[in-house]
C-alpha cells in the first residue's frame, strides 16, 4: 500500500534542497502561523498533537517543552543529529535532501520555548550532510529566518552546527550536552534533567531531527489531520529504515502502526527477501530494541495481551506500544535489521555484543563489565569453545544489566541487554545444537591428538589439527606423512 509522503516528499535523488525550492513547496508557512501565536499557546498545541520523540524513547515533545522553568532567562535548544544506532539513517536522509524542513522545525521549537540559541549536534561522519545543512543555515540567515527580529516578530535566534566524533553514547541527551561543552561524552546523573539544568547549566531542550521536522506539518495541516494518522497512542507518520538481504533496502515513510511484515515484504517498502530466502530474525527498532523471530513463536508475556496462543512475530505493529508485547524494549529508531535464514545465529550474537562492548563509555560498572563479559562469552560460543551453561550465564548477565532499574546513569545497559536476552530466549534450541556440535567436534580433536591415524574423520576436513607431537598439521599433511 502506498502512503502519502510527508517528511520525505523532497527526499529523492537529484532533488533541490535550496530555500527557493522549499518555499515553492509551501515551506516556512508554518513558521508564520507559529509567530502569530503566543509561545505558551504553541506549546499546548504541540502537546495536543501527542508528538512523541522519534529518537527512540518516544517521550512527548510538547510535554518536554512544558518542563522548562517559567522564570528562566537563558534557554538552549539542542538538536540530536548524532544518529548512531545501527543501522539507522533517517536523519541523514532528511538533512541531506530537505534541510529547511528541519530548520523550520527548529525555529518554531525555539520560539515556543523562548530559545535564542540552537545547536545541531551532528555525527562527525556526516560530511555531505554537514555541507548541505550549513548552506541551508546560511540561506536562512540571508532570508531573515535566522538572526535578529525574525520576520519582524521581535524574536531572535542563532543556529550553529557542532560535529561530534561518532561516539554512540553521545546520542544520549546528557552525553550529547557534555560533548557539546567540550568534555568527554559521559552521560550525567539525572536529576537534574536538562530542562532544568542542561547545556552550560542552563535550561535546555533536546529534540531529535525527525521530531522537529514533524512540527511544521502539524501546524500547517492541523491536529485533526495529524491525529488521524497512526494508532491510538502513536500518532502521525514515521520514517522507517530497512537493511539486510531485502530487495529494496532503504528509508521509507508510513503512518505509525504498519506491521514488520509489511515493512519487509511490502512492494513499496523492502520488497521481500532476495532469492526468496526466509527471515530468520529481525530487529525492527535497531539492534538495541531486541529481535523478533521470522516464524511462529510463543508470544512473551507483555502483561497486556493473551499469551496462551502462538503468534507470528512479523505481525508486530511498528508503533510505540506493540513491540513491548513481543518482548522488545520498544520501537526505538524503527530501523529494521533483517537477518536471513542462512546466517549463523552465533555470528549475530557476536556482532551485537562486540558493538556494545566497544561503545560503552565505561562510567558504570555493570555496563562496562557486563558488555565485556557478554562479548567474551559470545566470542567463546562463536569460536567453538562454548558450553551449554553459557546460555544461562548470558541470561543472568542481561538480567543484572538491563532488567533492574536504577543501576546505571543512562539506558545503554538496557539497549545492550535486550538484544542478547531476546536472541538467547528465542533461539535457544539453535544455540544448544551449535554448542553440542562444537563439543562433539572438540571430543574428536582430542581423539586425534592421541591417535593421529584418525585424520580422516569428517569433522577434520579442511581444518588444522594438532597431533600429539604438538605441531599443527592439516589433514593433507597427515596423509603425506
Amino acid at each position: 500500500m502506498a502512503y502519502e509522503q510527508i517528511l520525505m516528499r523532497n527526499c529523492r535523488e537529484g532533488g533541490d534542497p535550496s530555500i527557493k525550492q522549499y518555499k515553492a513547496a509551501g515551506g516556512y508557512q508554518a513558521l508564520d502561523k507559529a509567530l502569530a501565536m503566543k509561545p505558551d499557546e504553541l506549546v499546548e498545541f504541540v502537546k495536543g498533537a501527542n508528538l512523541r520523540g522519534r529518537g527512540g524513547a518516544g517521550f512527548p515533545a510538547g510535554v518536554k517543552w512544558s518542563f522548562l522553568p517559567p522564570n528562566r532567562t537563558v534557554t538552549y535548544l539542542c538538536v540530536n543529529a548524532d544518529e548512531s544506532e545501527p543501522p539507522t539513517f533517517c536523519n541523514r536522509v532528511l538533512m541531506e535532501h530537505d534541510p529547511h524542513m528541519l530548520l523550520e522545525g527548529i525555529i518554531i521549537a525555539g520560539y515556543a520555548t523562548r530559545t535564542t540559541v540552537a545547536y545541531i549536534y551532528m555525527r562527525g561522519e556526516f560530511t555531505e550532510q554537514f555541507h548541505v545543512l550549513q548552506k541551508a543555515i546560511d540561506e536562512a540567515y540571508a532570508d531573515g529566518l535566522l538572526g535578529k527580529n525574525i520576520r519582524g516578530s521581535g524574536y531572535d535566534m542563532e543556529c550553529y552546527i557542532h560535529r561530534g566524533a561518532g561516539a554512540y553514547v553521545c546520542g544520549e541527551e546528557t552525553g550529547l550536552i557534555e560533548s557539546l561543552e567540550g568534555k568527554r561524552g559521559w552521560p550525567r546523573i539525572k536529576p537534574p534533567f536538562p530542562a532544568v539544568e542542561g547545556l552550560f547549566h542552563k535550561p535546555t531542550v533536546v529534540n531529535n531531527v525527525e521530531t522537529l521536522a514533524c512540527v511544521p506539518h502539524i501546524l500547517t495541516r492541523g491536529l485533526d489531520w495529524w491525529n488521524g494518522l497512526g494508532t491510538q497512542n502513536s500518532k502521525g507518520t514515521k520514517m522507517y529504515c530497512v537493511s539486510g538481504p531485502v530487495n529494496r533496502p532503504g528509508c521509507y515513510e508510513a503512518p505509525l502502526g504498519i506491521t514488520t511484515r509489511e515493512l519487509i515484504y511490502g512492494k513499496d517498502f523492502g520488497g521481500g527477501m532476495r532469492d526468496n530466502m526466509k527471515v530468520k530474525t529481525v530487529a525492527p527498532g535497531g539492534i538495541s530494541m531486541g529481535f523478533l523471530r521470522g516464524d511462529m513463536f510463543p508470544k512473551p508475556d507483555g502483561g497486556k495481551v493473551d499469551v496462551t496462543r502462538d503468534c507470528d512475530e512479523l505481525d508486530c505493529l511498528l508503533d510505540f506500544d506493540d513491540p513491548r508485547h513481543y518482548g522488545l524494549l520498544g520501537l526505538g529508531t524503527a530501523a529494521a535489521v533483517v537477518v536471513a535464514e542462512d546466517t549463523d545465529i552465533r555470528d549475530v550474537l557476536f556482532n551485537v555484543t562486540r558493538f556494545f562492548s566497544h561503545e560503552s563509555c565505561g562510567q558504570c560498572t555493570q555496563c562496562r563489565e557486563g558488555t565485556g563479559w557478554m562479548h567474551r562469552v559470545a566470542a567463546r560460543i562463536r569460536d567453538g569453545a562454548g558450553r551449554q551453561y553459557d546460555l544461562d550465564l548470558l541470561a543472568e548477565i542481561t538480567k543484572n544489566m538491563g532488567m533492574m532499574p536504577g543501576l546505571s546513569i543512562c539506558g545503554l545497559p538496557d539497549g545492550a541487554a535486550f538484544p542478547i536476552r531476546t536472541l538467547v530466549q528465542k533461539f535457544r534450541p539453535e544455540f544448544e545444537k551449535r554448542i553440542g556440535e562444537q563439543q562433539a567436534d572438540a571430543a574428536k580433536r582430542r581423539i586425534l591428538q592421541t591417535n593421529p591415524a584418525a585424520y580422516d574423520l569428517p569433522i577434520l576436513q579442511g581444518r588444522a589439527v594438532q597431533p600429539a607431537g604438538g605441531t599443527y598439521m592439516t589433514p593433507e599433511k597427515l596423509k603425506r606423512n
